[in-house]
């Protein structure tokens, strides 16, 4: 039979159908194969995410049943998860204690109830473990009886961050109000800007700086305390400091507590918060450094007056200061300190200069001197440069590394130091060959330098006095030599008063053999005194046959006094009466003479008149070397005396053929005896008549003048040589045995002389051989 196309097609699609189906079928099948095994995945992912979550669920139903994950059991510090909730607090270690269940059981079933949740923390039993419990109401998926779901977390180590975060929150409290005391108690004032540069906080000293009452005056009115400077506000200088996210420092002037002082002021940002600000006080610093600065100018002012060297280098060994000494002692140009030199550079000039010491390795003796920088001592020493000169290098280190060198040219120093060896060598050798003895003492009474002269006149053992014995010590010694001992404490006084009282003292000794010491104490610059001691024997022998030889000349004075009283009467009376007799003759009164006996009678009387002038010129003169001259002094016209003196001898001038100029103002006077003032006055111009040639002149001038009064007698005569001068001034002198007088010259010169000496006057002569001669008299 054959098959029916129909049924082929329907049997093909029946088959189709079937086949579709069984693969529908068989692709549901797998897809919820793997749904199955997707969700069995899940639950054992979302099971294993339970497990390893930080918070584990505790399901606790309507009946007390409880639910939870073992892990439980291991954070309650029990072996295994109890059935109930009370079971929580077992009798044992672990678990929850008595309270802790019971405040959770009351909460849990308040949630059942309510629906309400909470919060708890619990800590188990013997263990340092904090849980935390967070309740609420299961979802009926859940547990459809009202069960409650409790989350427990493990909050140990947040526990453990939270008491660390609160002990730091104490901590920083009172960190805090610690440091609001200490900026409340600040001497400084202190401030702090919001964002928008408005003041917000200021503490007091802030306060009492701009003299507000409290710090709100201060924030409610915006006080600043510093001023504008430059058009720029204190806010402003505070917004640059927050835009350059930099502190920002200043030096200006402040009016604090009404006066103005000199402040350090300071912003400093602080990011997000604002800006914070503080001035110091500086004042007193800048006072300090303006009296440091010129304390300094007066130092180096003071250097620059100095005669040695002074030169300074800092910490970096640069010559910040020279005086002039150093530049010269060096002989360093002008601008070597502005340039900063250097040290080693300094010695570089210096050395081309020929300022240094020779050396053989420069660098390594530079080096050297470079040590002086680290050294902790003062470095001394001695440059003999190669032109002679001598330098002492004084280096100094200072405190802040820098060095101070101090040259001194000691090159007159040394010079006078070999000049001063050189004068104590010649004193010595002067002392030792003195006639003197001498010895110096010091003012402890120690005797410190004597010659050799000193030893022996008093007998001491010169080596006694090499150890420099005290003077107590050298008195007792000197006290054997002396005829009284007791005469020792008067040399001790003598030196005593030479070292303690700086005065002169003498005083003199006589020795047990005899000889006369004389000594004398002089005190010296250097406190020391001098004792300067000589043998007087023979002068004091030649002084007492001195006053034996004197007292015998007083004697023969007193004799020669009687002698000249007596032959003032003796030579006087017989001439006079002689001359007496002779104008008897003459006049008749014997009778009438023939004209030969006249002319011899008028020879004697003219003879008689000689020879009474010339013994009374040597009376005269002679009265007055023995100052026995007797003066009458009284009131007298000068003028008239002389032109008297004058009008005798003008029959000796006219026969002489002289001229005679008397010129003189009328009035002149003065106290004088009349009788020897005409007489000294007679003899001069009798001298000049007698030496002026026919022809001559003579010329009389009477002046006046502070002085005192001049009476001048001059003549162009033949004059005299000084030797003739001088004999003529001598007139008589005693001979050489002192026996008798010796005659000279004529007697006027002399003679008037010591009659204007006994008026308290002086003689002058100027004399010119073959010009004349100038006789001047002054009177008082």
């Amino acid at each position: 039979m054959q098959s029916s196309p129909f049924l082929l097609t329907l049997i093909g699609l029946l088959l189709a159908l079937w086949t579709v189906a069984a693969g529908w079928i068989m692709i549901r099948a797998s897809t919820r194969v793997q749904a199955a095994e997707g969700t069995k995945r899940a639950v054992r992912r979302l099971s294993r995410m339970i497990e390893d979550s930080p918070a584990i669920p505790l399901l606790v139903r309507a009946d007390g049943r409880i639910e939870a994950p073992d892990r439980l059991a291991g954070w309650l510090g029990l072996d295994a998860v109890p059935q109930y909730l009370s079971e929580l607090a077992p009798s044992g270690a672990g678990g929850l204690s008595e309270d802790q269940l019971e405040q959770l059981t009351t909460r849990v079933r308040r949630t059942q109830k309510t629906a309400a949740p909470f919060q708890m923390t619990v800590k188990p039993r013997g263990s340092k473990r904090a849980l935390a419990l967070r309740g609420s109401l299961a979802d009926p998926n859940v547990s459809p009886s009202g069960a409650a779901l409790v989350w427990v977390f493990d909050l140990t180590e947040s526990e453990e961050e939270v008491a660390a975060l609160r002990e730091e929150t104490a901590r920083a409290r009172e960190d805090f109000g610690a440091l609001v005391g200490l900026i409340e108690a600040a001497p400084m004032p202190m401030w702090f800007r919001s964002p928008q540069m408005q003041l917000r906080l200021v503490n007091t000293a802030y306060v009492a700086a701009v003299g507000a009452q409290s710090p709100d005056e201060v924030v409610a009115r915006q006080i600043e305390l510093i001023e504008t400077v430059d058009g720029v506000s204190a806010a402003e200088v505070a917004q640059q400091a927050g835009e350059r996210r930099k502190p920002i420092e200043r030096i200006v002037s402040a009016t604090i507590k009404g006066a103005r002082r000199t402040m350090r002021v300071t912003d400093l940002p602080l990011i997000g918060e604002g800006i914070a600000g503080y001035a110091v006080d500086i004042e007193e610093m800048e006072e300090q450094a303006r009296e440091f600065r010129a304390f300094r100018e007066a130092q180096r002012s003071m250097l620059d007056q100095l005669s040695i060297g002074v030169a300074q280098f800092d910490s970096r060994r640069r010559m910040t200061f020279a005086n002039q000494p150093f530049h010269r002692v060096f002989a360093l140009p002008p601008g070597i300190v502005n340039d900063r030199t250097s040290f080693e550079q300094m010695l570089m000039v210096a050395r081309e200069n020929g300022r240094i010491p020779e050396v053989r390795d420069f660098p390594a003796w530079r080096a050297e001197l470079g040590e002086w920088f680290l050294s902790d001592e003062t470095q001394d020493e001695a440059w003999p440069l190669p032109d002679s000169t001598h330098l002492r290098i004084v280096a100094q280190p200072m405190p802040d590394g820098g060095l101070v060198m101090i040259a001194e040219d000691r090159t007159e120093q040394l010079a006078l130091s070999a000049t001063r060896d050189t004068l104590l060598r010649t004193r010595t050798a002067t002392f030792d060959n003195l006639f003197e003895a001498l010895a110096v003492f010091a003012p402890d009474g120690h005797l410190e330098l004597w010659n050799r002269g000193f030893t022996g006149v008093w007998g001491l053992d010169p080596e006694a006095l090499d150890g420099h014995p005290m003077a107590e010590d050298l008195l007792e010694a000197i006290a054997q030599q002396l005829a009284d001992p007791k005469q020792v404490a008067t040399i001790n006084l003598v030196i005593r008063s030479a070292t303690l009282d700086r005065k002169k003292k003498q005083g003199n000794v006589q020795l047990s053999d005899g000889r006369t010491l004389d000594f004398a104490s002089v005190p010296l610059p250097d406190g020391n005194g001098l004792l300067t001691v000589l043998d007087v024997t023979a002068s004091r022998q030649a002084e007492e046959a001195l006053r034996e030889r004197n007292r015998a000349l007083e004697e023969a004075d007193a004799v020669m006094t009687r002698f000249l009283a007596n032959m003032s009467y003796e030579f006087r009376t017989p001439l006079t009466s002689i001359g007496g007799f002779a104008e008897l003759l003459t006049s008749g009164v014997a009778g009438e003479l023939t004209p030969q006996a006249r002319d011899y009678a008028e020879a004697i009387s003219l003879s008689v008149g000689k020879l009474t002038e010339q013994v009374e010129n040597v009376l005269d003169l002679s009265q007055s070397e023995a100052g026995l001259m007797p003066l009458s002094k009284q009131k007298l016209d000068l003028l008239p005396l002389i032109t008297q003196v004058v009008r005798k001898r003008e029959g000796a001038i006219v026969d002489a053929g002289l001229t005679l100029d008397l010129r003189g103002d009328p009035g002149k006077k003065v106290e004088a005896d009349p009788q020897q003032i005409r007489r000294a006055i007679a003899h001069l111009l009798d001298n000049a008549i007698a030496a002026t040639a026919r022809d001559g002149k003579i010329t009389v001038e009477l002046r006046q003048n502070r002085a005192g009064t001049k009476i001048t007698l001059s003549d162009n005569g033949r004059g005299m040589t000084q030797h003739e001068l001088a004999r003529a001034l001598e007139g008589i002198r005693p001979t050489r045995d002192g026996k008798g007088i010796e005659r000279r010259q004529g007697l006027g010169i002399p003679l008037a002389r010591h009659l204007i000496e006994a008026h308290g006057g002086t003689l002058e002569i100027h004399t010119r051989k073959g010009v004349g001669t100038s006789a001047t008299i002054t009177l008082p």
